[in-house]
């Protein structure tokens, strides 16, 4: 896309719900998908890592469950250690077998002779498995350890207390148990093997939040202020790249993280850099995203709310139609009457139901209840305002609390047109002052007399 205006952002309204988002944004952002075009230099759009698991339904795995341990490899073991192991709450209802048995929580207290209770805080339970494993044996297993609880899982619930009296008290255990225990103590003082390889991770995910933030903070500053991205070209440190780039070109200049980050991209050491168009736009969508909620999120709490709509053609020759809710903002102190504008709708049928129909199906979308509008604001066009088959009339039939009231701007406009037009003096003196401006204003030199005089 060629020089482009973003609008959808540009309401001074809106510019505060936007500031408040933008961190949030930043800390979601291992979950942002972005493609990137690669080749000829061109910058593309950079794609986020996601989880690699995924249950069957899409959903990310539980972690915590050990029916998802399958690879276990030293960075999964040193997350499990650290996390530590996680159980079901007491007090719970385990599902029962074919024979009516089922696990319970008691078992995780050991209870020793001498009449001391001890936490079995190894002991964990599968809920996707119904089965019961020991956390340091499932991490710390060797080969040839064929136990259960360190494997496929114990489920024998009738045995259950004299198979975890065996358990915690066998060579393989013990050792395990050792082992757990000395990662977690290196874990905690940051003492692990691959501590080098730790704080190189944490730096560089530190880096490209820093990067994300201040790519955010130009798209919103652009956005802000409807100002066009992008030039000829996507080039960075070239003429004409338009002034997104250019804005990241400044930043590098003061900022050492970003300044980085274009030595990365100049030497060709990152494929993923997060600079082209289709960052952009998507990153506009999110910010615009975000605001929008925000906005639902403040029309819900006020409950009741009007909707103002005005139709017009944009310049692909579309017809479309703005959208702005009109309510009480209760969240601000002293509470204030705003006007929100949400969002622009394709209008395709220009007639009162066509028009009806869209804005149905927009308060569906933004999940806002038809039966709290109680005010409805249109031009005086015969599709609007129509008693009989306009949109207000159509409004009125399903929710008859929904006052309408014209446009004060379009009906005292409507009065000027038709008072001038019925009376012959004031069209010939509107005339004379119209031939007037276009004489001296077709001419710099005519302009300069016409200031001179008046």
């Amino acid at each position: 896309m060629e020089n482009e205006e973003v609008d959808t952002l540009g309401n001074n309204e809106n510019e505060n719900l936007v500031n408040e988002n933008v961190e949030g944004l930043v800390n979601e952002e291992n979950e942002i998908l972005m493609n990137e075009e690669e080749g000829n230099g061109n910058f593309g759009s950079g794609e986020a890592n996601q989880d690699d698991e995924m249950n069957v339904e899409g959903e990310p795995l539980n972690i915590d469950d050990p029916s998802n341990w399958k690879h276990i490899d030293q960075n999964l073991r040193d997350l499990l250690v650290e996390r530590g192991p996680m159980r079901k709450a007491c007090g719970v209802n385990f599902p029962k077998d074919g024979n009516g048995r089922h696990f319970s929580s008691v078992h995780y207290i050991r209870h020793l002779a001498n009449g001391e209770k001890l936490d079995r805080k190894w002991l964990i339970y599968s809920e996707v498995l119904d089965r019961l494993f020991c956390f340091c044996c499932k991490l710390f297993k060797q080969e040839g350890n064929k136990t259960q609880l360190a494997n496929e899982g114990f489920k024998d619930w009738r045995n259950i207390g004299e198979r975890l009296n065996g358990h915690e008290s066998s060579n393989e255990h013990i050792t395990c148990m050792s082992q757990w225990i000395e990662l977690e103590k290196r874990l905690g003082k940051n003492q692990t093997i691959d501590k080098i390889g730790r704080e190189q991770f944490n730096k560089e995910r530190e880096h490209w939040r820093r990067v994300l933030l201040m790519i955010i903070a130009a798209v919103r500053t652009l956005a802000k202020n409807n100002l066009p991205f992008r030039g000829s070209h996507e080039k960075i440190y070239e003429e004409s790249n338009g002034i997104f780039l250019s804005i990241i070109e400044m930043i590098a200049e003061f900022e050492p993280t970003m300044q980085e980050h274009l030595r990365r991209i100049e030497k060709r050491e990152i494929h993923y850099h997060y600079l082209s168009h289709k960052i952009q736009n998507e990153l506009i969508q999110m910010l615009a995203g975000e605001v929008k909620s925000e906005i639902v999120s403040r029309i819900k709490e006020a409950k009741y709310f009007s909707v103002i709509l005005d139709c017009t053609p944009d310049v692909s020759h579309q017809e479309q139609m703005s959208l702005i809710v009109r309510c009480v903002d209760i969240s601000t102190s002293p509470m204030m009457v705003r006007e929100f504008f949400l969002e622009f709708l394709k209008v395709v049928d220009t007639t009162g139901m066509g028009l009806f129909r869209v804005l149905q199906e927009a308060l569906v979308s933004l999940e806002l209840d038809f039966c709290d509008l109680r005010g409805q604001g249109y031009d005086n066009g015969s599709n609007m305002k129509g008693k009989n088959k306009g949109i207000q009339t159509r409004v009125l039939e399903l929710n008859p609390r929904a006052f309408y009231t014209p446009c004060g701007c379009h009906s005292l406009n409507l009065v000027l047109c038709d008072m001038a037009n019925s009376s012959s003096k004031a069209k010939t003196f509107l005339g004379v002052i119209q031939r007037i401006y276009v004489l001296f204003a077709s001419s710099p030199q005519r302009w300069a007399i016409l200031k001179d005089n008046v």
